[in-house]
């Protein structure tokens, strides 16, 4: 059996979960492996995340400790695989490496929607923020069964060593030399590169060899002997010095007479299994001042607003607050306030609602986070850019006269046509010739013009404004 255990919260916290843990597992080692291996393991990590409950429970001190775990189970062409946090497996058959765990962390959930890139994800400021873990809390493990060949090359790592060393270099690393070479190399790679968490690494061959044997086969990282040496004094020996005492691996030889009783052997192999097999690293989580420097673009509500650390949750937990709340004028200026903070008169509260489609589609799938700059910015140009108008409010139209205007007698005026006839033979007019107001021998004819005759009124119409879909509500 293969195990590693990273702890959390704080190194003496972490240490004491990450113990907890492997000793639910350490009787694994000893048990006949049989064909149940995923229900072995399974059984075996629910124990130890019991275990860890149970002494968060005595010292409340403890609160927030928990711990990783990736766990390999041999049974002849069999291995069991259960993985929990943010450590990996790889292997290494026929010269490929390929990493047989999926982190469970915020940023390979990013790449898993495509949101970035797996060479992005090694330089993102939250890469080390894990979205599962043993802490006390009921979880599954991921579980898996895997065909073990003769050949095979396994390594198990913290993010100590992911998180600073290229694929492609611990792939060479584990190609050359033997399994104690490979470690110490890969130890070594890590320290020179900076990273700021303890490195732990666990890298074992598989051996063609049956069970049965008459005492367990130690390989991977345990094999070789140690000589004495004096204590370390430097980073790189400090980080060696925490890998367990080695033991040279050594195929059993049928003994001709009885064996003792092994229960003195069962018992000092169970011990060597632990010291050797079992590399428990102390991360400590720096997941918090990382969150509180991130701000995005989101929602609070149907409010759109400025947040601040991620979105989600981590283990039950919501890690974001709002930090700026937006208001826009009719005439679409934005202002940004703290929370509770009131707006200014004239100044309506900034909606998903305010939006065009493209800009809430922008908003609900998730812009890039950042600096606080940033997404001060990134609601700014969102409102620029995808705020719709603001809703108009309903005018009254003059409703246009219908009577019609009666037309002038008088002949002068335009639009009047007058027809004459032609006058009869003048004769002597009598006295008082010109009676009544008419003029002998002429006739008067008065046609009313057209602008005269009555109209339809105009009727004009305008679409209806709907707001959230046409025109926002800006008052």
């Amino acid at each position: 059996m293969l195990a590693l255990a990273d702890g959390m919260g704080g190194h003496a916290a972490g240490e004491v979960a990450s113990q907890l843990m492997i000793a639910a597992l350490a009787h694994l080692d000893d048990d006949e492996p049989g064909d149940d291996l995923l229900g072995k393991l399974n059984r075996a990590v629910h124990e130890g995340n019991a275990s860890i409950a149970d002494q968060v429970e005595e010292e409340p001190e403890l609160d927030g400790m928990g711990t990783t775990l990736t766990a390999i189970l041999f049974a002849g062409r069999k291995l069991g695989l259960a993985h929990i946090g943010d450590s990996r497996a790889y292997l290494l058959r026929g010269g490929e490496l390929a990493q047989i765990t999926r982190d469970d962390t915020f940023v390979q959930s990013l790449v898993d929607e495509g949101r970035i890139t797996p060479e992005q994800a090694h330089t993102h400021p939250q890469r080390s923020l894990i979205m599962r873990a043993l802490t006390g809390n009921e979880i599954d493990p991921t579980l898996v069964v895997r065909e073990a060949r003769a050949g095979d090359r396994y390594l198990l790592c913290s993010d100590g060593l992911s998180d600073v060393v290229s694929d492609e270099t611990i792939a060479n690393t584990l190609r050359e030399g033997s399994t104690d070479e490979s470690a110490d190399r890969l130890i070594e790679l890590a320290l020179r590169s900076g990273g700021p968490d303890n490195v732990t690494v666990v890298v074992a061959d598989v051996i063609d060899l049956d069970y049965g044997q008459s005492h367990p086969i130690v390989a991977g990282a345990a094999s070789g002997e140690d000589e004495d040496t004096p204590p370390p004094n430097t980073a790189a020996g400090r980080a060696a010095a925490m890998r367990p005492p080695r033991a040279t691996p050594r195929r059993a030889v049928a003994q001709p007479e009885p064996e003792p009783p092994r229960k003195s052997h069962k018992l000092r192999w169970l011990a060597l299994s632990l010291a050797l097999l079992v590399a428990v690293g102390a991360g400590l989580t720096v997941g918090y001042n990382m969150i509180r420097s991130n701000y995005y673009v989101g929602t609070d509500g149907e409010k759109v607003v400025v947040l601040r650390g991620l979105p989600g949750s981590v283990l039950g937990y919501s890690i974001r607050d709002v930090d700026q709340v937006g208001c826009v004028t009719r005439a679409g200026e934005l202002t940004l306030t703290g929370p509770g903070a009131g707006f200014p008169a004239g100044c309506a509260p900034l909606t998903r609602n305010d939006l065009r489609p493209s800009g809430r589609d922008s908003v609900d799938k998730g812009l890039p986070p950042g600096s606080r700059d940033d997404a001060i910015k990134q609601i700014r140009n969102l409102v620029q850019s995808e705020l719709l108008p603001a809703c108009e409010k309903p005018q009254q139209q003059p409703t246009p006269s219908t009577t019609p205007v009666p037309p002038s007698t008088d002949p002068n005026q335009p639009g009047n046509s007058v027809t004459t006839t032609p006058a009869a033979p003048t004769t002597p007019a009598a006295p008082g010739g010109i009676t009544g107001g008419e003029r002998t021998g002429e006739n008067h004819t008065l046609e009313p013009h057209k602008s005269d005759q009555p109209t339809a009124p105009v009727t004009t119409t305008t679409a209806p404004q709907i707001p959230g879909q046409n025109c926002r509500t800006a008052d």
